[in-house]
């Protein structure tokens, strides 16, 4: 049984706090166990990606204390902006670098310089760091996030139950929703937006304003982070997924909602234009509109909102693409693949 150390933010399971990366570390430990791997967490509080120098420290003591040849699988929010703590072991521990999000600073690329493989969570993501960084092709690998299966939402005749599953920041863009949502307020709909609430307080507190002042706060609701049944509970009643990300590496949200046939209308920004994909024959399951475009937000809302064909065409593209999604096993056995190649290198 080979052993994998896996290096992961301190919150990965905290509810208050969920994130696509949390879950995609979370399956990949449970899948790699499942395949044989002796897995050893070592989660590390911190404010990841920029430590208190106690916080380097400690993560410095972490791998210090790993026996040589260890593979060592570290979560890229943890290990792109210390190339200081990394280097000094690069020759002795097989360090793998997961990355979700490219920092695509200096310090990222001399981090990704000390690791043995690096792997990406989407081609756009493996193609910005071939770009910024100049890395050999053959050390960047692509493991995409999977989805697991889940029953059909039912939707509604008029598509009007929007839901947005995101962190309330800017660069998922819920303040060019809520300007879109504002251009629309002569339509029926209701929006949910599900996803924790602190992590700019001050964004939120503006959002907030704009919906009081724009008179949507009785229609777009904030009900914080949700998980398990209650997070699958919103996608069941959702008829259709919104996501204005002003940049998005892959979008775990659009397959959790595809998974469902809930289609998707998304920022034609980074790894988003792929996750939504094509259906097989040919159609998008959802609307692509330029980021930070309230505008094009609110005439692609409308579209939906007052085109049954369009909606009744979506859906069965959704409903298709669905079942090409691929599941977390094809995620972990890529995974695995890069680990064995670094322990052989």
């Amino acid at each position: 049984m080979t052993a994998v150390h896996v290096v992961l933010p301190g919150d990965i399971d905290d509810p208050a706090n969920p994130s696509g990366g949390n879950a995609y570390d979370r399956h990949v430990c449970r899948g790699l166990a499942a395949l044989g791997w002796a897995v050893r967490e070592h989660p590390v509080p911190g404010g990841w990606p920029h430590p208190a120098q106690r916080e380097r420290a400690e993560l410095a003591g972490l791998l210090g204390g790993l026996p040589d040849d260890a593979v060592v699988l570290l979560d890229g929010l943890v290990a792109s902006t210390v190339p200081d703590v990394l280097t000094p072991h690069a020759g002795r521990l097989r360090l793998v670098v997961l990355v979700h999000l490219p920092i695509e600073g200096e310090a990222e690329g001399r981090a990704l310089a000390a690791a043995t493989a690096v792997v990406a969570t989407s081609d756009w993501t493996r193609r910005r760091l071939l770009d910024h960084h100049g890395l050999a092709g053959s050390r960047v690998v692509v493991a995409e996030p999977g989805v697991d299966p889940a029953p059909l939402a039912p939707g509604t005749p008029g598509g009007g139950r929007l839901l947005c599953v995101a962190a309330v920041t800017p660069i998922k863009g819920h303040d060019v929703l809520a300007a879109a949502l504002a251009r629309v307020a002569d339509l029926a709909w209701t929006c949910d937006w599900v996803g924790p609430l602190d992590r700019d307080p001050r964004f939120v507190d503006r959002t907030r304003r704009r919906l009081v002042d724009t008179g949507l706060a009785d229609r777009v609701r904030l009900t914080g982070p949700r998980t398990g049944d209650d997070l699958a509970a919103a996608y069941a009643a959702a008829d259709l997924l919104v996501l204005p990300s002003r940049r998005e590496t892959y979008g775990m949200v659009v397959t959790e909602a595809l998974a469902r046939g809930v289609p998707v209308l998304a920022g034609d920004t980074g790894g988003l234009p792929a996750t939504l994909g094509h259906a097989p024959d040919g159609d998008r399951p959802g609307l692509l509109v330029p980021p930070e475009d309230p505008g094009a937000t609110a005439d692609a809302l409308r579209r939906w909102l007052t085109d049954p064909a369009l909606r009744d065409r979506l859906r069965r593209a959704a409903r298709q693409r669905r079942h090409t999604l691929t599941g977390w096993p094809v995620t972990v056995d890529r995974l695995a693949t890069a680990l064995k190649e670094a322990t052989a290198a």
